[in-house]
This record gives C-alpha cells, structure tokens and sequence, in this order.
C-alpha cells in the first residue's frame, strides 16, 4: 500500500480561540489523532449521514474539490442528520502553522482531524475500504456506524450532494 509519509508523533494541537468575523466566531482548530479515536468518531451509531474526506494541503485534486465540499457543508451543516468531517494527512507538526492558516485562509469552518498514524496506514487504509490504494482525496460515507459509500478520486459538488441525498 502506498499514501504518503507522515512525520511527527502524535500530539494534541494547542487550542487556539475561535476567529471571529463580525460576530460570528469560527473554529479552525485541528485535532491530532489516532486511527482508532477517528474511527470513534466515524462509525457513531447516532443516525447520521458521516461524510469523512482524507485530503492534504499538499494535495492539487484535493485542494481544487474542496471548495465545493464546503459549499455543500454549509448546505446541510444545520441538519441533524448530517456531519462532515475532514481528515488531513499532512505532518502533525504543521497542524497549527499550515493546516490551521489553510482553513483560515479559506474560512473552512468544519471538523478537521490530522490523523497521525503513519506507522499503522498498511492496517487502516484497508480497513476504510479493502480497495483504496490510499490515494487521496478519498471520501467515505458512513451511516449508523456501517460504510455506506467509497470514492477514491475527486468528486463533484452533484456527485456529493447525489450520495449525501440518496443516505440522509
């Protein structure tokens, strides 16, 4: 299997106060993890829609596919039944300098894990899907803990809104 090299161990990203534009405060805070504490996070059985996209800011396909994904986060973001989640790959030691100024920089007001698990990625890209190379972006859909979808290419805000429609 082959995805990227992470370095860094992993660590908690000190929490910086929300940014505030008007009076709409907004959180760019990264959290670093571990395979298993996402997974957690994942496979909740609470009767969401769990749209987890693995991306990179280093990553041209990811970076060009994420504004749509916002646009369709902001679409849906006061349903109940609906949770974005946006895992980067990048090295945890950049979590507060370039992951942070990215989502800033692009006002990415969304869950954003920075999963710091390099030395596992042979046992956890197979158990996000048996068949994904680890080639990022990657998206997968989960719903009351089980997968539901798996894409691993770029998608398309229609695409993305078809699949978030089709399991909300």
């Amino acid at each position: 299997m082959t995805l990227l090299t992470l370095n860094g161990s992993a660590q908690n990203a000190e929490k910086k106060e929300p940014a505030t534009v008007g009076t709409i405060k907004h959180d760019y805070s990264v959290k670093i993890v571990r395979f298993a504490d996402l997974e957690a996070v994942m496979k909740k059985n609470d009767d969401k829609l769990y749209v987890v996209n693995f991306w990179a800011t280093w990553c041209r396909p990811c970076v060009m596919e994420l504004p749509e994904f916002m646009e369709v986060n902001n679409a849906y973001r006061n349903n109940p039944r609906f949770k974005m989640i946006l895992v980067s790959l990048d090295v945890a030691k950049e979590a507060e300098t370039t992951v942070r100024a990215f989502l800033e920089k692009r006002k990415m007001d969304v869950d954003v894990y920075l999963l710091d698990d390099n030395k596992r990625m042979n046992e956890w890209i197979p158990a996000i899907d048996k068949n994904w190379s680890g080639a990022i972006p990657a998206t997968v859909f989960y719903r009351n803990g089980e997968k539901v979808e798996f894409i691993e290419n770029q998608i398309q805000k229609s695409e993305l809104e078809q699949i978030i429609n089709k399991y909300l």
